[in-house]
């Protein structure tokens, strides 16, 4: 069953796209959320219709994720948080904290869109995670988690 997606989702794919699901997946859960709607012929014409006139703007978000991505691409983000005497952590880094660090180093971004690559983060170190912010941007964040109270 075809449907067009309202919002991103993970796995499936980006808003208004068209995408192909299992009926059961589409009926179910996609549709009843409005998270989709089916995909009718008259449906795909006024997509293709909001397409045409948001294409200006859907431009200029996507230039503003690039400029993003560039300046995170020169950044290392630091993650201050509690450690033990031979560095290691309390608890472990999360992408709540990474998105919290990032935003105090001037840059926004949705914590839904930010994977820690590899396992959890339970000592200090350089690590690395990547971010989505546009459908055709994508971008790796370099961060250090540092113990608090150090200055670095």
């Amino acid at each position: 069953m075809k449907v067009i997606l309202k919002e991103n989702k993970e796995h499936l794919g980006f808003k208004d796209e068209i995408v192909e699901v299992k009926n059961g997946f589409a009926r179910n859960y996609l549709i009843p959320k409005g998270i989709a709607s089916l995909a009718t012929p008259s449906a795909i014409k006024v997509l293709e219709e909001n397409l045409r006139q948001s294409a200006v703007k859907n431009q200029k978000i996507k230039d503003e994720a690039q400029k993003t991505a560039d300046a995170l691409n020169e950044l290392v983000v630091k993650v201050a948080v509690k450690a033990g005497e031979k560095g290691k952590i309390f608890g472990s880094v999360t992408t709540i904290q990474l998105a919290e660090a990032i935003e105090k180093a001037g840059h926004k971004i949705d914590r839904k869109y930010i994977k820690i690559k590899g396992e959890s983060i339970k000592s200090l170190g350089s690590y690395e995670a990547s971010a989505r912010l546009h459908k055709d941007v994508a971008v790796s964040i370099k961060f250090d988690v540092i113990a608090a109270g150090k200055n670095n």
